[in-house]
């Protein structure tokens, strides 16, 4: 065990540090819990959308551009995969990401 004089002489204090990781971690439990539901929100409407955009295609009434709606998806894969500097951010704030990345994990899992 590190003593904690030791890490408060390094700018280190252990207690700030643990309210940081409890608070993010408490915080990432409640957004992982709602981003669930508001995902699975998401997901059946645009399932819906997509079911009806077929039948109407079926119908004649619409034509879709299936090719399209694929590329627009890949494309905003790729730019969310080109984001160096969000690693920056939260490189910056460890004690509070690393909380809230378990908690989000959690309430992600629990909703």
């Amino acid at each position: 065990m590190v003593d904690p004089t030791l890490l408060q002489v390094a700018g280190l204090d252990p207690q700030q540090i643990g309210l940081e990781v409890g608070g993010g971690a408490v915080i990432g439990g409640i957004i992982g819990f709602a981003a669930k539901k508001v995902a699975k929100i998401i997901a059946i409407i645009v399932g819906l959308e997509l079911a009806l955009f077929k039948f109407l295609e079926t119908k004649g009434v619409l034509r879709v551009d299936w090719g399209a709606i694929t590329g627009a998806a890949s494309d905003g894969a790729g730019q969310a995969a080109e984001a160096p500097g969000l690693i920056i951010s939260l490189l910056a704030a460890l004690p509070v990401t690393a909380g809230f990345s378990g908690g989000f994990m959690v309430g992600f899992k629990k909703g």
